[in-house]
C-alpha cells in the first residue's frame, strides 16, 4: 500500500518512488497546452479519494491508471501523489467501464452510447470492443456507420497510447500525443526517433524546444552536428515567420547560437560557418555572396521561389499589349458621362494604363478612389470582349471585391484550384487561369510563395492588375511582394494620392493620411451624440481600458445604433497582456455570448468555446480550405462525435477535437490578422506596453480596418508613439533587384548585384 513516508526517515535520504493503481474519479484541472493535470483517484487500498498530480494527455474520468510517482505534502492541499511515470490499464467495474467508454476519448461513443453498450455486454465490454467489435450491432441504436467510427476511434486510441509511452518514456509531456498520431499514422514512433526536429515543422503547436528536449532524451548530443543542421534550418523558418526570405551569415550565426545554448552547452559560433558553408554545397541552403555580407543564405524554397518569381514576372512584362487607344479613349468619355462621373487624372492615367501594359500596379490610400478605378477597369475589359477573374488572398476580401465590382470574386487558393491531396495547385504554367484579364486586390497581403504560385498560372496573353494599399502592414509569409515590385520600376504604378470630398468628410479617412504624413489624428471624445466617426476614450491604465471597453461594448455601442455581437471589432497590436487579444477575448465573451443552458460548450487549449462564439483561423488548413486569418462562427458543438463546426461565410467547415488549437477566440483579434478585413465598427486599444509593437503602419492598418466607426482607447502617449515611430518594413528579400536585375534572355541575378531589399 503506498503511503506518506515515515516522518522518521532521515531527512537527506531521497524519496522513494511507490507504484499506485485506481480509477480517476473527476479532473479538479486539466491544462490541454502543458498537459498538468490535479485529478482525484479512487484506489482499492483506500475509502478516501487520492490527489495526484502530474502532466497527461487525453486524461479522462473513468481511467485506470497504473502511476509510478512519490508523495509529497502540499502545504495548503495536503498529501498529493506527484506522478512521474503512468500506463493506462482497462476499467474492470462496470461504471468503471461507463465512465471510460463515455468520457470522450472514443470518438462515436458519448454517455448515452457508453451506457447502452455495457448494459448489453457488461464486464466483456472492453473485450467485445476489442475481438468481436461486430456484435455491437446487438446494442440497440448502433448502425454498422457507428461501429466502424468507434473501431477506428479504438485502433487510434491504441495507437495514440503507444506514442503516448514512448514520449513519456523520455521525459516530455504528451500532450501532443494525438496531432503526432494524425501527421504520422503507424509511422509516428519511427519518425519521431529517426528525426525528432521534424515535429517542430510538422507539429503546429511544438517548438523546436520541446523537439530539442525529445532529441536530446534520444541521446543526440548537444553539440552534435545533426543538432545543429536542425538549428540553423529552424532560425530560417523563424525568420520566415517575420517575414525575412535568407538572412544574412553573421546574423543567422548568432541566432543559431541563442537558439542552440541551453545550460550544459554554449555552441561555439566559430563551428557554425564551415557547417553554414558545407550545408550549402550539399545545398540544403542556397549561399550566395552579398556586397554587404560575407554570405546570406537561403532555404532553397524561397530561393526558387523569388527567382522563378522574377522572371515570370520578366517574361510577362516582356509581352507587349496591342490596343486602339483612341477606342479606349473615347469609351472612357461615354461611360463617365452615363454614369455621371468624373475620373481624375490619376484615375484616367490607372484605366489607361490597364488597358495598354500588361502588369499594372494600382496603389492608395483610403478615399483615393481605387475601389471605383478598379470597377471602370473591370467594365472597359468587359467590353473589350476579355474574360475576366477577380481573387483577393482572403475570403473577407474577395467577398467585397465581388460586391464592389458587381461579378464573382474567388480566393487566391480557390481560383488556383488547391489541392489537398496533392499540396499543390491544379493551375500552374502547363494548366493556366482560364482568364485574360486578372484582378487581384489586397496585394499588399501576397506572400512570397502565393504571388509565386500566382504568376505561374497566369497565361502569357492575359493582363494583370494590383491593387493595395503599401502603407498597410507587409503580409503575414515572408516577402514583401507589392513594395518590392514597386521598388523594382520594372512594372507600370499608379499611386492614388487625391482624397475626394466625399471620402474627406470621414474622419477616420482623414485620419488614415494624417497618421500616414506624421501627424497626431483629429479625435473626439467618445459621447452618445457624437459629431465625427472617429473617436478617443482615454483610459490612462490597461485596466482602465478593458473597462472601458467593456462599457463601450456593452452600453454606448448599442446605443450607436450597432450590434456588438455582428458589428464590433476589437482589433490589438498584440496577444499578450491585460489589453492584449487573449485576455480581451475571455472579456468579451462573457459580454456578447455568455453561458446559457441552450448554448453547447467546450473547454479547449485553456479557453471555452462556446456555440455562438466568433472565431478566428490560425493556420492555413488545406484540407479543410480554410486560411490563417479567416473569421467563422462555431455552429454546432456536437459532444457525442467530438466535434465542432464553424460557419466561415456561406461554408460549414468541421473539426475534430484533437484540430481545435487551428482556431481560437477572435471577438478580439490582432491588427495583422485583420488585413483584408473590413468591420462596422472598429476598436483599437493601443497602450505603452504595446511599444515594441506600436507604429505608423500598425496604427494605420487598424483604423483603416474600420468602415462607420473607430475608436482609439488608450493614453494620447501610445497613439503619438505610434504616429511617430516609423518601423523599417524592409525584410531581407531580393525580388525588387532579381526583377530590376533581369535581362532579355536571363533573369539571373549576378552575384555582385546582390544587396538588402529596399524599404522605407
Amino acid at each position: 500500500m503506498s503511503t506518506l513516508p515515515e516522518t522518521s526517515q532521515t531527512q537527506n535520504a531521497p524519496p522513494q518512488r511507490e507504484f499506485l493503481t485506481g480509477v480517476v474519479e473527476r479532473l479538479t484541472y486539466h491544462s490541454e497546452e502543458s498537459g498538468y493535470t490535479v485529478a482525484r483517484l479512487k484506489t482499492a487500498q483506500s475509502r478516501d479519494l487520492v490527489t495526484i498530480v502530474g502532466s497527461f494527455a487525453n486524461i479522462q474520468a473513468g481511467q485506470t491508471l497504473q502511476l509510478t510517482g512519490l508523495w509529497r505534502e502540499h502545504p495548503q492541499y495536503g498529501a498529493q501523489f506527484q506522478v512521474l511515470h503512468y500506463r493506462e490499464t482497462k476499467p474492470a467495474t462496470i461504471t468503471g467501464i461507463e465512465k471510460y467508454l463515455g468520457s470522450g476519448l472514443i470518438k462515436g461513443v458519448g454517455l448515452v452510447t457508453a451506457k447502452r453498450i455495457v448494459a448489453h455486454f457488461g464486464l466483456q465490454t472492453l473485450d467485445i470492443i476489442e475481438n468481436h467489435i461486430e456484435r455491437l450491432i446487438e446494442v440497440p441504436g448502433i448502425a454498422k456507420k457507428r461501429i466502424k467510427m468507434i473501431q477506428s476511434a479504438w485502433e487510434t486510441q491504441k495507437a495514440i497510447k503507444e506514442v503516448m509511452l514512448f514520449l513519456q518514456s523520455h521525459g516530455v509531456s504528451t500532450t501532443y500525443a494525438v496531432k503526432i498520431y494524425k501527421q504520422y499514422g503507424d509511422a509516428a514512433i519511427a519518425t519521431v526517433t529517426d528525426n525528432p526536429y521534424q515535429l517542430a515543422t510538422d507539429i503546429y503547436g511544438i517548438g523546436f524546444i520541446t523537439a530539442d528536449a525529445i532529441a536530446r532524451n534520444l541521446g543526440i548530443a548537444p553539440d552534435s552536428e545533426y543538432r545543429y543542421r536542425a538549428g540553423i534550418v529552424h532560425v530560417l523558418g523563424e525568420a520566415a515567420e517575420d517575414g525575412h526570405c535568407f538572412l544574412p551569415q553573421a546574423e543567422l550565426t548568432e541566432q543559431v547560437v541563442k537558439r542552440l545554448s541551453i545550460k550544459d552547452h554554449q555552441p561555439n559560433s566559430g563551428a557554425i560557418a564551415p557547417l553554414l558553408a558545407q550545408m550549402g554545397m550539399e545545398e540544403q541552403l542556397i549561399m550566395q555572396g552579398h556586397r554587404e555580407h560575407e554570405f546570406i543564405y537561403y532555404q532553397p524554397s524561397f530561393y526558387y521561389s523569388e527567382q522563378n518569381l522574377a522572371a515570370q514576372l520578366h517574361h510577362l512584362l516582356a509581352r507587349p499589349v496591342t490596343v486602339d487607344l483612341p477606342r479606349v479613349l473615347n469609351w472612357i468619355e461615354r461611360f463617365t458621362q452615363a454614369k455621371g462621373i468624373e475620373l481624375s487624372a490619376q484615375q484616367q492615367q490607372a484605366v489607361e494604363m490597364a488597358a495598354s501594359q500588361r502588369v499594372t500596379i494600382l496603389t492608395g490610400g483610403p478615399g483615393t478612389g481605387k475601389t471605383f478605378c478598379t470597377r471602370t477597369i473591370v467594365a472597359l475589359w468587359k467590353a473589350m470582349g476579355k474574360s475576366i477573374v477577380l481573387a483577393s488572398p482572403t475570403g473577407r476580401a474577395a467577398q467585397r471585391l465581388s460586391e464592389v465590382a458587381g461579378m464573382e470574386a474567388k480566393t487566391i487558393h480557390r481560383l488556383l484550384e488547391f489541392d489537398p491531396k496533392t499540396m499543390k495547385f491544379k493551375r500552374d504554367a502547363d494548366n493556366p487561369i482560364e482568364a485574360k484579364a486578372i484582378v487581384v486586390d489586397e496585394a499588399s497581403m501576397l506572400d512570397l510563395f502565393l504571388a509565386h504560385s500566382l504568376l505561374k498560372a497566369i497565361p502569357p496573353d492575359a493582363q494583370l492588375l494590383l491593387v493595395g494599399d503599401i502603407d498597410q502592414l507587409p503580409s503575414v509569409g515572408p516577402g514583401n511582394v507589392l513594395r518590392d515590385l514597386i521598388a523594382s520600376e520594372q512594372i507600370p504604378v499608379v499611386r492614388l494620392t487625391q482624397v475626394f470630398r466625399q471620402a474627406a468628410q470621414s474622419y477616420i479617412v482623414s485620419n488614415a493620411h494624417r497618421i500616414n504624413s506624421g501627424q497626431y489624428p483629429l479625435l473626439e471624445s467618445v459621447s452618445l451624440t457624437p459629431s465625427s466617426d472617429c473617436l478617443w476614450l482615454g483610459a490612462p491604465e490597461p485596466q482602465y481600458g478593458v473597462q472601458g471597453i467593456q462599457e463601450l461594448v456593452a452600453d454606448v455601442i448599442p446605443k450607436l445604433g450597432f450590434d456588438a455581437a455582428r458589428d464590433v471589432q476589437v482589433l490589438c497590436p498584440m496577444t499578450r497582456g491585460e489589453v492584449g487579444t487573449r485576455h480581451l477575448n475571455g472579456v468579451l465573451q462573457s459580454l456578447i455570448n455568455p453561458p446559457s443552458a441552450e448554448k453547447t460548450e467546450i473547454k479547449s487549449g485553456g479557453i471555452v468555446l462556446r456555440v455562438g462564439d466568433r472565431v478566428i483561423q490560425q493556420v492555413n488548413d488545406y484540407d479543410r480550405e480554410v486560411f490563417n486569418g479567416d473569421l467563422g462562427t462555431i455552429a454546432a458543438i456536437d459532444l457525442e462525435e467530438q466535434e465542432v463546426t464553424v460557419q466561415y461565410q456561406e461554408r460549414l467547415v468541421t473539426y475534430d477535437y484533437a484540430d481545435l488549437n487551428e482556431i481560437t477566440l477572435a471577438f478580439a483579434t490582432t491588427i495583422h490578422k485583420s488585413q483584408g478585413s473590413e468591420y462596422r465598427v472598429v476598436i483599437l486599444p493601443l497602450y505603452m506596453q504595446h511599444y515594441m509593437m506600436l507604429s505608423r503602419n500598425l496604427l494605420y492598418t487598424g483604423l483603416t480596418r474600420a468602415k462607420q466607426l473607430a475608436i482609439l482607447v488608450g493614453p494620447s502617449k501610445a497613439i503619438g508613439l505610434a504616429v511617430r515611430q516609423v518601423k523599417d518594413l524592409g525584410r531581407y528579400t531580393l525580388l525588387a533587384q532579381r526583377l530590376a536585375n533581369c535581362e532579355s534572355n536571363s533573369c539571373n541575378l549576378p552575384r555582385q548585384k546582390v544587396h538588402e531589399s529596399n524599404s522605407d
